[in-house]
């Protein structure tokens, strides 16, 4: 009989590693912008390290307010190229990560985190540039009694994510793509990379066409004096 709510289940689909590393160059408003701008956190969620893009594959866990003891089953189990997604419901009274659990999945090759509450300790992830993403950062740590799951869908920032999913994250925020979708919308947002670069070329020669503006405005029925 499964015990619903303390379970730890294995990631059985993880994507291509070179369909992940597509996305090395790819920014995450454009990402955005190809899944009509609803798949990805709020801005309640932000890095807490330096610049270091985080990049891989969801590896989820849902737990207690407060509590670590699946996170910690999660760094045992997960794999490089991982990243470790916590759903601890939002709240910021207990750090759920802090410098040791941080070093160890560094040595492991996990990719980073994502934790939908705070961590501690924070001046480690800065100069290790581990990539880290957080509500806010706590002195008070964790406690370490369950219950959890992992690898289910979680929620994170107002965000869902599968098991498998591929996370991207940068200054700008974090998103999720769904791994059914994933190619198709990396296609997309590479061709869109390829359009701007071409504008960002027309706008250095003086080039630019913005007669869109004019025609958009007449559409909608606005007076162009």
């Amino acid at each position: 009989m499964s015990n619903l709510g303390f379970r730890v289940l294995p990631l059985k689909t993880r994507p291509d590693k070179a369909l992940i590393e597509r996305l090395s160059g790819v920014a995450t408003p454009l990402i955005s912008d190809n899944m009509n701008r609803l798949h990805g956190t709020s801005s309640t969620l932000r890095p807490i390290h330096k610049k270091a893009k985080l990049l891989g594959t969801a590896f989820t866990v849902k737990t207690r307010a407060g509590d670590n003891l699946l996170v910690h089953k999660a760094i045992d189990l997960a794999e490089p190229g991982d990243v470790i997604v916590v759903d601890a419901g939002g709240d910021t009274t207990q750090a759920i990560i802090g410098e040791i659990m941080m070093r160890l999945s560094k040595k492991k090759g996990i990719k980073g985190f994502v934790i939908d509450g705070t961590i501690r300790d924070s001046a480690a992830f800065k100069e290790a540039d581990y990539p880290c993403f957080a509500k806010g950062v706590t002195h008070r740590g964790p406690y370490k009694e369950g219950p959890g799951e992992i690898n289910v869908p979680v929620t994170v920032g107002n965000m869902i994510v599968h098991p498998g999913d591929i996370i991207v994250g940068d200054e700008d925020g974090l998103l999720s793509i769904p791994l059914d979708y994933a190619e198709e919308i990396i296609d997309r947002a590479i061709t869109q990379l390829k359009n701007e670069k071409e504008i960002f070329k027309t706008i250095e020669a003086g080039t630019i066409n913005r007669d869109w503006i004019d025609e958009t405005l007449t559409k909608k029925g606005c007076t162009l004096l």
